[in-house]
């Protein structure tokens, strides 16, 4: 179970797991004890030992949890520790549902409004202060429009969130380890040459917070580390480009994400970015909330990970469909088997052949 949406990661794979008709172990987050508890509580209240059973612990306990012969084991985390998890499940040939991450592009085609375009990816890179596994991990707009895309989300961003330290709204950084992160990352590409606009509508200071302000990062280049991670964070690269055919080169050349978003009211360039990208998920004109979407199935491809679950596909998923075979009172193969010869298997061939003959 993630920290991120411990609730929703934790009990969304539950669901296909029970409906298929299976008992199953939760492992919660070390980061998100309350909500591990609050858990613990509600499922204990519902299910005894023998259907459901959630367990609680650190990095230690979650090495052993993955060394269990499952039936069946889900993981939901970075690519790093995704192939620890699957290395682990392979002693048992235990087959895996790993939901990951990854650098998920947002495209903006020129003929798109920037403000508006603006205006939706705020709204998904401000949710959980872009601890999401899908959220916009970097933008890439029409080049000559990159000062005009920082000025729309600088104001779309600061009308959602006019405050930013004390603001309930606004999500802290999960731990100090991952905000000091963050912060070497501003500071790396800003040691390379990107500049940095902070987004910080009221100058709040963030003593005593894990909170940090939105970091917006232009004149990126390949070495910089935001550049080279998933970020899952406030921080968000605005990369300019000249044709969409470079843009999805450019998204080609990278690990296959799990999601990818497109801006473009023209359907056939829409088609054309579905027909030439790869990734776990799509959306054209709106960004994170197709993961919302209840009845479709979710999951990443290559480095962003393997499996579907989500409705039916959920079920599916936790299901192992089971051939079976019934014979009635009349043994047919008594007329095919050997001897070869036996005049029943002779009139079957001849048919046959008879069938298939040309004219």
């Amino acid at each position: 179970m993630p920290w991120n949406f411990p609730i929703f990661l934790g009990l969304s794979p539950l669901v296909g797991a029970l409906a298929a008709g299976n008992r199953a172990m939760i492992k919660t987050s070390e980061f998100a004890p309350q909500t591990a508890d609050t858990l613990t509580e509600m499922i204990t209240k519902q299910f005894t030992d023998e259907e459901v059973v959630v367990i609680n612990g650190d990095v230690d306990v979650a090495t052993e949890f993955t060394k269990l012969p499952f039936d069946h084991l889900v993981f939901t985390g970075s690519t790093p520790v995704g192939r620890i998890v699957m290395r682990a499940a392979a002693e048992n040939l235990t087959p895996v549902t790993l939901e990951l991450g990854g650098k998920s592009p947002t495209i903006v085609h020129d003929e798109f409004d920037i403000e508006e375009a603006a205006k939706r990816i705020a709204f998904g890179k401000g949710l959980n202060a872009g601890q999401i596994c899908v959220a916009p991990d970097y933008v890439m707009v029409p080049r000559g429009k990159v000062d005009s895309f920082v000025s729309a989300f600088a104001k779309a961003f600061s009308a959602r969130y006019p405050t930013l330290a004390a603001n309930k709204d606004y999500t802290s950084i999960i731990t100090e380890r991952q905000r000091d992160r963050l912060l070497e990352n501003v500071e790396d590409a800003k040691a390379k040459g990107a500049k940095i606009t902070i987004l910080n509508p009221s100058n709040d200071t963030f003593d005593g917070t894990r909170k940090l302000p939105m970091y917006l990062v232009t004149d990126v280049t390949e070495d910089m580390r935001v550049m080279q991670e998933e970020i899952f964070g406030p921080i968000l690269p605005v990369i300019p480009y000249d044709t969409l055919d470079e843009a999805i080169a450019y998204v080609n050349n990278r690990d296959r994400p799990l999601a990818l978003y497109y801006f473009d009211w023209d359907r056939a360039r829409g088609e054309k970015i579905l027909n030439e990208t790869h990734s776990g998920g799509v959306c054209i004109n709106e960004v994170v909330t197709h993961v919302a979407v209840d009845d479709m199935p979710f999951g990443g491809v290559g480095p962003s990970g393997m499996g579907h679950y989500h409705g039916k596909e959920g079920f599916l998923n936790f299901s192992k469909a089971k051939g079976v075979v019934r014979k009635g009172k009349l043994d047919g193969n008594q007329f095919v088997g050997a001897p070869w010869d036996n005049k029943m298997f002779k009139l079957l061939v001849n048919f046959q052949l008879r069938r298939f003959k040309k004219p």
